[in-house]
């Protein structure tokens, strides 16, 4: 299984063996996660020792947002989206004896202005209809050529999970990876393959990751570093 690194802090209690974590979510939302019965006071106090951290980080949130424009999206003429790794910006057109309401073309997407009021929903479907093309392409590539197989793949909506392997093989990936450098798809499509024998994250594992992709720490850094980016 291969997560979104969206910053977190984990804290243990050698005496009762208790695991607390804290998580920020990529639309700011913070998730505490405790052990069963956990005393509310005892989950009360780790927040208040990780609310500076907590304000640090949603602060960073914050000036990354203005400077590389991943702030709420707007959709309007002119705004940026994230397709392969590169930005295109969206233009919004009468329909002129389009097909679709949105498309990609001319290095620009074209959006039908009366269908405007649709754009988050249109957007979506079109990442996902992207990813599942895209996805089963790929996965079929590295299949055969390291004979690493799968039962099937599956495109998910997940925020803070790119891909996954199910006990049986089955592959699932987000759609929003659809918009990171195609690399860097490569390499997570990758890691799910090799868990299709390797059910874990072993020296083996790293190992075989490798073997396939030399590179692989250079596209996992990217994901790591640029989270915040691929939502709409």
């Amino acid at each position: 299984m291969l997560q979104q690194s969206t910053g977190y802090s984990l804290i243990r209690s050698k005496e009762r063996k208790r695991t607390i974590s804290l998580r920020i979510m990529p639309d700011g939302r913070i998730i505490i996660r405790a052990p069963y019965r956990t005393a509310h006071k005892e989950i009360e106090s780790f927040f208040q020792s990780k609310r500076d951290w907590v304000r640090k980080k949603l602060l960073e949130k914050q000036d990354r947002a203005r400077e590389d424009g991943s702030g709420p999206t707007k959709f309007v003429s002119g705004e940026k989206f994230l397709y392969l790794g590169e930005w295109y910006p969206l233009d919004i057109q009468s329909k002129d004896g389009r097909k679709t309401p949105l498309m990609l073309s001319w290095s620009r997407f074209i959006l039908d202005e009366e269908r405007a009021g649709e754009a988050r929903a249109l957007f979506i479907k079109w990442y996902r209809e992207e990813a599942k093309r895209l996805f089963a392409d790929r996965v079929d590539h590295y299949s055969r050529k390291f004979s690493l197989f799968a039962k099937d793949i599956k495109v998910t909506s997940a925020e803070c999970r790119y891909g996954s392997c199910s006990p049986v093989n089955s592959l699932s990936f987000t759609w929003r990876l659809v918009m990171a450098p195609l690399a860097a798809i490569d390499y997570v499509i990758i890691h799910e393959l090799v868990h299709t024998k390797v059910k874990n994250h072993s020296k083996r594992f790293w190992e075989s990751v490798a073997s396939a992709m030399p590179d692989y720490k250079v596209h996992r850094n990217w994901l790591r570093k640029n989270s915040h980016l691929l939502r709409v």
